[in-house]
C-alpha cells in the first residue's frame, strides 16, 4: 500500500487522475511531485507520441504501488481522457478523484488541501479558483472573465468562481452517472460542461483558491479556432438548458441566499 493511502476510509477514498498528451518533458517532474502525496494516480495517455507513451509506461512500471496508466488511441481529447480515468477509479473502488493537468500549471502540493476540503464536504466538487501570476497570457485572462459571466448566467448563481480550472476534485458516482446519461464534451470544453451540468443536478461546489502558473516551456493543446468554436456551441447549449431549468435554478439560488452555507474554502 502506498504511504498515506491507509488514511482514506471506505466513505472517502480519493485518487488522482492526470490526462496526458505529449507532456513527456514534464512527466518526470510531475511524477516526482505526485509521489509524496500518497495517493493512487492514473496517468491517462490520450494518444501521445511514441516517446511520451513509453515514458508513461516506464513511470508506471517503476512505481507499481501507486501509479497506473491507461492508453487511449487515437487522441480523443482532454475530456475523454479525464472520464476514462474517472471511470477506472470508480470501478476500482475509489469514491473521489482529483483532476490535475500534466503540464504543472497547478501545484500538486495543493492536493492535500483539496482532499481535506472534500472530506469536509464529500458530496461537493472541490473546484480550483486560480490565483494567477504574471505568466498568464492577457488574452486568456480576459477570455476567462467572459466565460465566468456566461457560467453565472447559465447557473443563475455565483457559486462557480472559475469553470475552466483543470484542478478540481470530483465525487465519482454523480460525475460518472451523468456522463453515462449524457456525455460531457470530450475536448477542451469538458471542464466547463461538467461543472455546470453537475451544478444543475444539485452537486454543490466548494471553491478553493490555488496558484496557477503558465510554465515557460509548457505545452498547450488548445486549438484556437476549433476549441473556441466548441466553447461557443457549448455555451449556446448551456444557455438553452438554463432557460428550461430557470424556475428551479432560480428557486435554489434564492433558497441558498436565504439560508447561506459555506461554499468557499480559502484556507
Amino acid at each position: 500500500m502506498h504511504p498515506g493511502s491507509s488514511s482514506s476510509t471506505p466513505a472517502h477514498r480519493p485518487c488522482v487522475v492526470v490526462p496526458v498528451y505529449n507532456h513527456g518533458g514534464a512527466l518526470a517532474r510531475l511524477v516526482d511531485s505526485l509521489r509524496p502525496i500518497g495517493l493512487t494516480c492514473w496517468l491517462v495517455d490520450d494518444g501521445s507520441d511514441a516517446e511520451c507513451a513509453a515514458a508513461i509506461v516506464a513511470a508506471a512500471q517503476a512505481n507499481p504501488d501507486w501509479l497506473r496508466c491507461i492508453r487511449q488511441t487515437p487522441n480523443q481529447g482532454k475530456g475523454a481522457a479525464v472520464m476514462a480515468g474517472l471511470r477506472a477509479a470508480l470501478a476500482d473502488g475509489f469514491t473521489h478523484a482529483i483532476q490535475i493537468d500534466a503540464d504543472l500549471q497547478h501545484d500538486p502540493a495543493d492536493i492535500p488541501r483539496f482532499v481535506a476540503a472534500s472530506r469536509a464536504a464529500p458530496a461537493a466538487i472541490i473546484s480550483g479558483a486560480p490565483r494567477f501570476d504574471a505568466s498568464i497570457p492577457a488574452a486568456r485572462y480576459y477570455g476567462r472573465w467572459l466565460t465566468h459571466v456566461l457560467v453565472w448566467v447559465e447557473t443563475l448563481s455565483l457559486e462557480i468562481r472559475d469553470s475552466m480550472c483543470g484542478f478540481r476534485l470530483y465525487p465519482l458516482a454523480p460525475a460518472v452517472a451523468l456522463d453515462e446519461r449524457a456525455p460531457f464534451g470530450r475536448r477542451m470544453q469538458f471542464d466547463t460542461d461538467a461543472i455546470v451540468r453537475l451544478h444543475w443536478r444539485g452537486v454543490p461546489v466548494v471553491n478553493l483558491d490555488t496558484p496557477v502558473t503558465y510554465p515557460v516551456d509548457g505545452v498547450s493543446h488548445f486549438a484556437m479556432v476549433a476549441d473556441n468554436l466548441r466553447m461557443i456551441r457549448l455555451h449556446l447549449r448551456l444557455l438553452a438548458g438554463m432557460l428550461l431549468r430557470s424556475p428551479r435554478l432560480l428557486a435554489r439560488t434564492l433558497r441558498r441566499a436565504r439560508f447561506p452555507g459555506s461554499i468557499d474554502a480559502r484556507a
